[in-house]
C-alpha cells in the first residue's frame, strides 16, 4: 500500500443515543492517532475542550492499547501511547477494524468508529473530508447522555420554566436534528497540536 496515495473512510457513531448521531469521514492513511482526533472533533462538531483516548485492539499482543495524549514527563505511568507518534495504519489493517473514541473523561462521550473503506486518493480532492452524516452534536458540558436528554426536553417546550436559561446558554438557537457535511472545517492537526502544547 501506497500511503501517499491510500485513503482510510471511517464510520464515526456516539453510543447510546437514539436516533443515532453519526459521521462518515474519509482521511489520508499516512495520518497519526492525533490526526484522526482532530478530524472527529472537528466533523463531530466537538471543539476539543477536553481530554480524549483511542482504545483499540492491538493484533501482536491480543490486548486493548490506550492512545491518547500521554505523560511525557514521566510523573506517572498511565499507559498511554501519544497519538501523535502512533500512526493508525498500525492498527487499523483491514476493512472493519473498530475502536473506541472517549471525548471528555467527565461528560464521558464514547464514540464507535468502524474503518469502511481503504481507497485510492482521488484527483483534485482536498482530504480529510466529509462524506455524510446525521444529527447535530451535543453541546459541549451539557452532562453527558442524561444532560442532553434534559437539554432536549427543556428546549423542546417553550413553556418550560428553564426554557429561556438554556437558550440563552446554547446562545440562542439549536437544532438537534440538523447536520450539514458540506458546513464541516477540517482544522490542520499540526496547528491544533501547537496551539494545546505549544503555546502558552
Amino acid at each position: 500500500m501506497n500511503i501517499r496515495k491510500t485513503t482510510y473512510q471511517f464510520e464515526v457513531s456516539l453510543r447510546d443515543i437514539e436516533p443515532k448521531i453519526w459521521r462518515r469521514i474519509e482521511v489520508p492513511a499516512g495520518y497519526s492517532f492525533w490526526d484522526l482526533h482532530v478530524a472527529i472533533q472537528d466533523s463531530m462538531g466537538w471543539l476539543d475542550y477536553h481530554l480524549h483516548e483511542f482504545r483499540i485492539r492491538n493484533e501482536v499482543t491480543g490486548e486493548i492499547d490506550e492512545i491518547g495524549i500521554s505523560d511525557e514527563e514521566g510523573l506517572y505511568d498511565d499507559g498511554m501511547i501519544a497519538g501523535w507518534e502512533m500512526p493508525i495504519t498500525i492498527y487499523f489493517t483491514k476493512r472493519g477494524v473498530r475502536a473506541h473514541y472517549l471525548y471528555d473523561f467527565g461528560d464521558g462521550w464514547e464514540h464507535e468508529i468502524v474503518l469502511e473503506k481503504i481507497s485510492e486518493r482521488l484527483p483534485k480532492t482536498k482530504y480529510p473530508r466529509c462524506l455524510g452524516g446525521a444529527r447535530a452534536c451535543p453541546p459541549e458540558d451539557c452532562g453527558g447522555i442524561g444532560g442532553y436528554g434534559d437539554l432536549l426536553k427543556i428546549i423542546s417546550d417553550p413553556s418550560h420554566d428553564e426554557y429561556e436559561r438554556m437558550m440563552e446558554w446554547l446562545g440562542g438557537e439549536y437544532d438537534p436534528e440538523v447536520f450539514d457535511p458540506s458546513s464541516v472545517h477540517f482544522d490542520s492537526p499540526r496547528k491544533r497540536w501547537e496551539a494545546a502544547f505549544l503555546d502558552d
